[in-house]
């Protein structure tokens, strides 16, 4: 008796049915949401120094290192900073603010890129909001910005800042930030659970992020470059105003006025005036906005997509 091998024929969707739809991006169990997020970050900052001999204090060092090399670089031997101005009068302590907020921006936000694809048995074996796995990214590198803040302090205050009542400014600068870094911590990490290139495209977006903010380069050399007297029908300007679209720039500008030194330029003086202030704080609110809309339609269909 022979029997007859049918050739393979491809399944369509259609016949497989509708996607299977999981969990959404959010709850409406509130508490258990904000329970799990906390854990998980706390967890992963438990886990990332088990066995080490320093512990917490590798967290600092990376900064602290970064700062090192630029400090010798652009400080000691480019004198950056040693013109007389009073506002580089503490460029070393802004130099270190910068860095620091702009590490917990560049770890929150890469640190999510891969976030939801490496929790993949996670994902597809537990029922729970899927908006958790970026947003305790983002609260773990908030941890790290808690204690890399501490030490930005000291150096502060043994640096000679004095306390100002301007320092009160500090969380509406880092709820700024901290947006801003959740609305592209969603997007990331939606976009790379179909699209692997995202990982290599925001590596080099970073860097473009560091070097085009006020992290190195003091945002009034940028506009004294920029905002000169130039011939007409001149780019400069319009690379000024696309440079402050930037949300770091005021984020970090506005840091180094409150908790530095007010002979810094605030963010709103630096960018020519507070109503300039309304670009990038739209940018923030688009890029959330953006981020949450995106991560809110993949995350039911994230395990079948992995």
């Amino acid at each position: 008796m022979s029997t007859e091998v049918l050739p393979h024929q491809p399944v369509s969707h259609e016949e497989l049915g509708r996607p299977i739809r999981g969990p959404r991006a959010l709850t409406n169990d509130w508490t258990r949401f904000w329970h799990l997020t906390y854990n998980i970050a706390r967890n992963e900052f438990k886990l990332k120094f088990f066995g080490s001999a320093l512990g917490y204090v590798w967290q600092v060092m990376k900064p602290l290192l970064l700062f090192g090399v630029l400090y010798v670089f652009f400080v000691v031997i480019s004198k950056v900073g040693r013109n007389g101005k009073p506002s580089e009068q503490f460029y070393g302590v802004q130099l270190l603010g910068s860095i620091v907020l702009f590490t917990f921006f560049a770890e929150a936000t890469s640190g999510a890129v891969r976030s939801v694809v490496d929790r993949e048995n996670l994902v597809r074996k537990i029922q729970f909001p899927r908006l958790v796995i970026p947003l305790s990214v983002v609260l773990l590198s908030f941890f790290n910005l808690m204690l890399n803040l501490v030490v930005v302090l000291i150096f502060a205050l043994i640096s000679g800042v004095h306390p100002m009542l301007s320092w009160l400014q500090l969380p509406l600068i880092l709820i700024m930030l901290i947006v801003f870094a959740t609305g592209m911590a969603m997007l990331l990490s939606a976009l790379f659970v179909s699209l692997r290139d995202i990982q290599p495209i925001w590596e080099v977006v970073s860097q473009i992020l560091f070097y085009g903010s006020p992290v190195i380069i003091p945002i009034e050399k940028v506009r004294e470059t920029l905002l000169t007297p130039t011939p007409p029908h001149s780019p400069k300007p319009a690379l000024f105003h696309l440079y402050t679209l930037n949300p770091l720039v005021a984020v970090f500008q506005q840091f180094r006025h409150a908790m530095v030194t007010h002979a810094t330029p605030s963010a709103g003086a630096a960018l020519g005036s507070w109503a300039w202030l309304l670009a990038p704080l739209a940018v923030v609110a688009a890029i959330f906005a953006l981020g949450f809309w995106v991560f809110n339609r993949s995350a039911p269909l994230v395990a079948e997509n992995l």
